[in-house]
């Protein structure tokens, strides 16, 4: 693809139906955070037209949601970027936030594995538990 055919791309507007396909969301979603003020596509009588922007913003989000970010943590982070300093508060911010999550992500993993440590435990005894009255019922 040509430089030219490939600004065009990327300069592009996208529908709904192609946001939703191209990132794997539900036209609801889409619509809910354009309600909550995360997405701003340009409307077009009833169509909704999503620009470069979006699609970045779009990005940032569904990123954000994976890693366990509040829609406010997301919209804080994301209006830092209109700062005129290179991004710098943003990812100073980002970087802080991020930090946050990752403790508490592996905190929460030591605690899983510790349950599933325990639900192993309680399944082998049950294991065993159940072979013994199998064995006297046998005998």
């Amino acid at each position: 693809m040509s430089e030219t055919n490939m600004n065009e791309t990327t300069n592009q507007t996208m529908t709904i139906r192609e946001m939703c396909d191209a990132y794997d969301v539900t036209p609801r979603t889409l619509r809910f955070y354009e309600a909550k003020e995360l997405l701003f596509p340009i409307r077009d009588g009833q169509k909704r037209l999503f620009t470069k922007r979006d699609r970045a913003r779009l990005k940032l989000i569904l990123r954000g949601k994976r890693f366990g970010f509040s829609l406010e943590e997301i919209r804080q982070l994301l209006d830092l970027y209109e700062l005129d300093d290179q991004q710098e508060t943003q990812l100073v911010k980002t970087y802080e936030v991020a930090k946050q999550h990752l403790a508490e992500m592996e905190q929460q993993k030591a605690e899983l594995e510790t349950a599933i440590d325990d639900l192993r435990q309680q399944i082998e005894w049950g294991r065993q538990h159940l072979a013994k009255l199998r064995a006297e019922r046998a005998a």
